[in-house]
């Protein structure tokens, strides 16, 4: 074993609590080159430590996110094995700062595990298909994963909830589709922050220092109370993170610089990276005459790869909130920050933060003078400002913040009336099933495509010939097989209807509308037009049942079973939702055969390592709420690193099972699309990705669009029972 070491240092050892224990435990990690353990103390010469864990390519690391601990507020990690869940090793930080640190570095030492398998597929197992693979028992390392239950995991009293979502109660659509239909233009690809594109906006105002913007869209299918969506941008002078933990705190700090804070106290916390706040809201239009607001709303927040965050709110019945006496419940029904680092300026890090709300004020009247609406909107947008000023005023600032404790704060003001007691909620309040959909995530930014991650055999750059744009179209435009697959012999329960304004349905989506990388990708890092998919799309099943549905490909008179009566070869991709109705949408992509010694190939005949570091999925959202395509965005995500991919290889297909509820993080994405799935148009496209040269340019799968879709018309497949 090598003892060359990565990185150590103090973190907290995060596990089960234990009974009359209440205080934190500092343990010393080291991650050496294979190894990650950690020792009650700095270790000597030939210590034994406490716990160790083997650093492979089937290693994964979870964040857990922010945690209360012992009264203390964590960010924690949790790295496994695929193959060995039950060994996993839980730390935490103090500061997001050391915790991101430690996930890069564990990161890093995967990926070199995987980079060191080789690029050719001589040596990549091949599955031949066996008679126990019919009942969906593969020499999968990711088989069932999903059912596990960590011994060491931490006790929480709403672990369920990491797996829950909303089915068919989400909001009506007139309330939450307030966007138009985006263009799926190839700049597109190349945007993170659709609903920060620069096209959807217009310059209202500058206040304060800040640029103040409306929305250009105005629509007709929600309330005239529903002012438009407004932003605000400014520069603050201090670091992302610092940035971050001052907008997520509920200390006596946010007085300082949020002048529409009045209350604030937290409701629930659902997982690490979601919770449901009470607010009260400190206006100032005409107090003696118009009742003061508060709101009742999730907040969900992540890290993106390129260093910076989003936070987002979207106000939410619960039922520990219900309406207080004295107040009018606002509602939120889109809002959020975006903090993203810019390049310094004077050695001073400088970071533009961009602040976004759409509210309804509610009330019988006043909700409707356009005055009362922009005054508001615009006090609550001037904390830009309050956290511009609150840095500029603050000298002290070197050693990283601790994450602050949610606590419950109240102002002065309204401290004489907490003596009240809260009206005991006769209002109608959604389940824990509908708190935990609105969870957005970070599936796709968390796992993204990094474009870094190409492997170049020192070429010589004087080879990149002047011609590169005209090699660059001619891949877009793959000559098409000479023999196209007849289509009509295959069919699904989920119908085809290639009409714009179609619902409830799918069709096959343009690859022309995704950016994949190029033949010189290893050169300039150019990406182009997808162009004809490898593959043909023939059928989409949409199945639910109440259990999670595996191995759909041994479903009889399937369209994989179909194509491989005719001789063809087919690829499986089964997106697993996991609820208390369990629900699979199953896509079914066609080939007459597989050209041998292609990337495509060596993946249909990987072992899982290589599969898992390969497959690429590209999502976008044409059609959707502004938070929703805040959430999915448009990053590429290799879902093997994501999410659990249970792959069965059979004589004419490969069934990739999709385990979306395996990952907290995807799963905070999949409860807020569940829940507004009906007003939904979303555009997914499969891919394998290339990193060598001679596997450049990148090629499709296969694409697809999924329009409006209807829980209700999913269906309970007739599946073979698995033998004991």
């Amino acid at each position: 074993m090598s003892s060359k070491v990565v990185y150590e240092g103090w973190m907290v050892r995060y596990g089960r609590r234990k009974i009359g224990r209440s205080f934190i435990h500092m343990r010393y990690f080291v991650l050496e080159s294979r190894l990650l353990a950690y020792y009650k103390r700095k270790p000597q010469d030939n210590q034994v430590p406490i716990k160790t864990l083997l650093i492979d390519g089937n290693c994964r690391v979870e964040d857990r996110g922010l945690k209360t601990h012992h009264g203390h507020m964590v960010y924690v990690l949790s790295v496994y094995n695929k193959k060995e869940k039950n060994h996993r090793i839980m730390m935490a930080a103090f500061n997001i700062q050391e915790a991101l640190i430690w996930k890069e570095k564990i990161e890093y030492v995967i990926d070199q595990h995987q980079g060191a398998q080789p690029s050719n597929g001589n040596k990549y197992i091949s599955f031949e298909y066996k008679s126990g693979m019919d009942n969906g028992k593969t020499a999968s390392s990711s088989d069932r994963e999903s059912q596990f239950s960590a011994q060491e995991d931490e006790d929480e009293p709403h672990s369920n909830l990491l797996r829950r979502t909303t089915i068919g109660n989400g909001p009506p659509e007139s309330v939450l589709d307030w966007t138009r239909e985006i263009d799926s233009d190839l700049s597109n690809q190349n945007v993170n922050n659709q609903a920060f594109s620069r096209k959807h906006w217009r310059l209202l105002q500058c206040q304060n220092g800040l640029r103040i913007f409306e929305e250009l869209l105005e629509v007709d299918y929600l309330p005239r109370s529903y002012s438009r969506a407004m932003k605000a941008v400014g520069v603050v002078e201090a670091s992302c993170e610092e940035i971050f933990e001052l907008v997520m705190s509920m200390d006596g700090t946010r007085f300082e610089w949020d002048c529409s804070f009045q209350e604030g106290r937290l409701v629930e916390e659902v997982d690490g990276h979601t919770a449901i706040l009470y607010h009260r809201l400190q206006l100032d239009w005409f107090p003696m005459f118009v009742w003061p607001r508060d709101l009742c709303y999730v907040r969900y927040w992540r890290r993106n790869d390129d260093g910076s965050y989003v936070v987002l709110f979207r106000s939410r019945e619960h039922e520990n909130c219900g309406p207080q006496p004295g107040c009018v419940r606002a509602h939120i029904e889109s809002g959020g920050f975006n903090v993203s680092p810019l390049k310094p300026r004077n050695g001073r890090p400088r970071t533009q933060v961009q602040h976004l709300m759409q509210i309804d004020l509610k009330g019988w009247g006043v909700s409707y003078i356009p005055s009362f609406q922009q005054h508001c909107l615009r006090q609550l947008l001037n904390s830009v400002a309050g956290l511009r000023e609150w840095f500029a005023q603050s000298d002290e600032r070197n050693a990283p913040p601790r994450i602050p404790v949610m606590v419950n704060m109240f102002s002065t003001s309204v401290a004489s009336k907490k003596s009240q007691k809260p009206n005991d909620s006769s209002a109608h309040s959604t389940s824990l099933d509908q708190n935990a959909a609105s969870r957005s995530s970070a599936l796709l930014d968390e796992y993204s495509d990094e474009d870094e991650d190409f492997q170049i055999a020192e070429p010589e750059q004087e080879a990149f010939q002047i011609g590169l744009e005209s090699d660059v179209r001619k891949t877009a435009l793959e000559e098409e097989p000479e023999d196209e697959i007849d289509l009509s012999s295959f069919s699904g329960n989920l119908r085809r209807d290639d009409r714009d304004n179609a619902r409830d349905c799918w069709k096959i989506s343009d690859g022309n509308n995704f950016r994949v990388r190029s033949k010189h990708f290893c050169y300039d890092k150019s990406k182009v037009p997808a162009g004809k998919h490898l593959l043909d799309l023939v059928a989409v099943d949409w199945f639910k049942d109440s259990k999670r549905m595996d191995h759909v490909a041994k479903r009889h008179g399937c369209a994989a079973q179909v194509a491989s009566e005719k001789g063809f070869f087919s690829i499986i991709i089964n997106l697993q939702v996991p609820a208390s109705t369990h629900y699979s949408m199953v896509f079914y992509f066609v080939t007459k055969e597989l050209a041998p010694g292609t990337l495509l190939q060596r993946f249909v005949d990987g072992d899982d390592e290589f599969r898992n570091s390969r497959l690429k999925l590209i999502p976008s959202v044409p059609k959707g709420s502004w938070i929703v395509r805040q959430s999915v965005g448009s990053t590429p995500c290799l879902l093997g690193k994501a999410v659990d991919c249970n792959y069965i290889r059979g004589p004419k297909y490969l069934e990739i099972d999709v385990d979306i509820g395996s990952s907290t993080v995807a799963n905070g994405v999949l409860g807020l699309v569940i829940g507004v799935i009906t007003t939904l148009v979303v555009d997914m496209a499969f891919l394998v990705q290339a990193n060598t040269s001679d596997e450049l340019p990148e090629r499709l799968i296969g694409a697809v669009r999924v329009s409006h879709l209807e829980l209700k018309s999913a269906i309970v497949p007739k599946l073979d029972p698995d033998p004991l």
